[in-house]
C-alpha cells in the first residue's frame, strides 16, 4: 500500500486556487499543470501512479487542450497518462 502522507504535506504546503480541500479535483488538476512548479508535478504523479482515476482526469483535462500546439504542458501530460492508462 502506498503512503499518501508525503503527497498531503505537499498539496499543504502549495496551495493552488482550486486546490484547497486536499483532493485532485478536475480544477485543481488543470491548475497544477498550468501553473504548478516541479514539486507540484511531482506531486500530482505520485497521486496519479496511486490512484487511477486521477491519472482518467489528467487525460480528460489535457483533451481540451490538445488543438492548442503550444500547450505542451498539456501535451507532454496526456501522453503521460496515456503510458500509464495503456
Amino acid at each position: 500500500m502506498l503512503d499518501l502522507q508525503p503527497i498531503r504535506y505537499i498539496i499543504c504546503r502549495v496551495i493552488h486556487r482550486h486546490l484547497t480541500h486536499q483532493q485532485f479535483t478536475l480544477a485543481a488538476i488543470d491548475d497544477i499543470i498550468a501553473r504548478g512548479q516541479r514539486r507540484d508535478w511531482a506531486a500530482l504523479r505520485r497521486a496519479a501512479l496511486a490512484d487511477r482515476t486521477v491519472l482518467e482526469k489528467v487525460l480528460r483535462v489535457c483533451q481540451a487542450h490538445v488543438t492548442d500546439p503550444y500547450a505542451q504542458r498539456y501535451h507532454f501530460w496526456k501522453q503521460y497518462a496515456e503510458r500509464h492508462l495503456a
